[in-house]
């Protein structure tokens, strides 16, 4: 108490500029311990280890080819033959009256969808739509990784920036065939040189023959495929399976990600989650909300929890005995049309469950979603697709290292009104800290680049610009 009566006494002893001085010194000396402490605190940018693995038949072998293949997407009679004779012989259970799609596929409107499989669709027309963008194979950790390479038409004026898009489930690589012409053409001085990988077991890609091809796994085989075609740096997008491989891709090597582009965002959840649910609805500003994220998100249970209930069976499905559902799909045309469609048909909007054809051609056609389909027919690849959600579900994700470590490359987030669940920009930066764009997207859901390419292609090509110039 002596001390501190002496030291009063001395600051009071002063005259007033020798006491401003004297406060100010210990202001900057305050401010300096706290902007230490922040640098001390401040998250440094972490890497996940890129690891190793071979996904052959059989025992690795001690060299593998790197050479680049073309590929060409064929067909035969016999192919074509063997299709019609599996659907001639389907067997149909009559709807429940008035159910519309809520309890799935209604076969009512499978049946005219399966007619004009049977009876108008072109297959080999469609393969050579499939064939106008070039394909090529190439060999990592075993497997034929299949993927499109576009390069823009030559400019002098314009600058070429390389894109990689990952699809997920049960899209392809055809996802993107719409939105390809609208990011290789020059945009104000700007043009993209896409690279479309089909995953390890989807499509045209080699499925693994090993437990544990998960989406780390697969982010280590685009990385190898983007350096095997000379690129030091280039920008990523992705949704469902494609967002979380892209994700891992700018955790591994951020240096080589200049930005990373989502059309569907899953944050880590905590205790930030769960008070903006409960502070929210009253009081959005105090956890960051907008207006829109109200609007999307509440009440919580019933437009986030409870729909997630109700589309997620098959998820739960795929994620514990993939190879029991998967094999009658594997050899039923019309199931597996009925199993994928019924995604699209929900996926693009809910409200599409309460119509009797599910609102399937209002936002695409029949000759689109039957390629889709007929890229997992012909490769057979509907049970390694499903064993995706097995790799990648097999303990509690949140557990996994890519889940506790900080994606820091510049991000940008296309948040799409009909997506299967809203993901709020402060619920966004918990687990992406270098947000640079996030767009409330006027219309669209889970398939973005099928849906809505112009849109998608605007806001990739806004957010690039915006990183470039950085």
């Amino acid at each position: 108490m002596q001390r501190l009566n002496l030291l009063k006494d001395s600051f009071f002893g002063l005259d007033v500029v020798q006491q401003q001085l004297v406060v100010g010194s210990a202001v900057a000396l305050a401010a300096g311990g706290i902007l230490l402490y922040a640098m001390q605190r401040r998250p440094k940018v972490k890497t996940i280890p890129l690891g190793e693995g071979w996904w052959g038949a059989g025992e690795k072998t001690l060299s593998e080819d790197k050479k680049i293949h073309p590929f060409t997407v064929k067909t035969s009679d016999e192919e074509i033959k063997d299709l019609h004779e599996r659907i001639d012989k389907t067997r149909y259970t009559d709807p429940l009256e008035e159910s519309s799609f809520n309890y799935g596929f209604n076969s009512t409107y499978l049946k005219k969808v399966v007619s004009y499989w049977r009876d108008e669709f072109d297959w080999k027309k469609r393969v050579a739509v499939l064939n106008q963008y070039p394909h090529f194979k190439t060999k990592i950790e075993g497997l034929d990784v299949h993927f499109i390479h576009v390069r823009p038409p030559h400019r002098a004026d314009q600058k070429v920036v390389p894109l990689m898009l990952v699809h997920g489930w049960p899209g392809s690589f055809y996802e993107f065939y719409k939105i390809l012409p609208l990011l290789t053409q020059n945009r104000s001085g700007v043009a993209f040189e896409v690279i479309i990988p089909s995953i390890p077991g989807y499509g045209f890609s080699e499925a693994p023959h090993k437990q544990g091809f998960n989406s780390l796994a697969a982010a280590r085989v685009f990385l190898t495929l983007m350096e095997r075609l000379g690129f030091s740096q280039f920008y990523l997008q992705g949704g469902d399976w494609g967002s979380l491989i892209t994700t891992n891709m700018s955790q591994m090597k951020p240096d080589c990600v200049k930005g990373l582009h989502l059309n569907m965002c899953v944050s880590n959840r905590g205790f930030k989650v769960l008070l903006s649910m409960i502070i929210g609805p009253y009081l959005p500003f105090l956890v960051g909300f907008s207006r829109e994220d109200v609007r999307r998100l509440f009440p919580y249970f019933e437009k986030n929890v409870w729909e997630m209930l109700r589309e997620s069976g098959y998820l739960h499905i795929q994620a514990t005995k993939p190879d029991t559902a998967g094999c009658g799909l594997n050899s039923s045309p019309v199931g597996l049309a009925a199993y994928i469609l019924e995604k699209f048909s929900t996926w693009a909007d809910k409200k599409n469950r309460d119509l009797e054809d599910g609102g399937l051609e209002r936002k695409f056609s029949l000759d689109d979603l039957l390629t889709n389909v007929m890229i997992y027919w012909t490769t057979g690849s509907i049970v390694s697709s499903m064993r995706f959600y097995k790799e990648n579900l097999k303990g509690n994700p949140s557990n996994r290292i890519d889940a506790k470590t900080g994606t820091f490359v510049p991000t940008g987030l296309a948040a799409f009104p009909q997506e299967l669940m809203h993901c709020p920009k402060s619920w966004a930066q918990i687990r992406y800290r270098n947000i640079q764009s996030y767009t409330f997207m006027p219309r669209g859901g889970h398939f973005a680049a099928f849906e809505e390419p112009r849109l998608l292609a605007d806001d990739i090509i806004q957010f690039v610009k915006k990183v470039e110039k950085l």
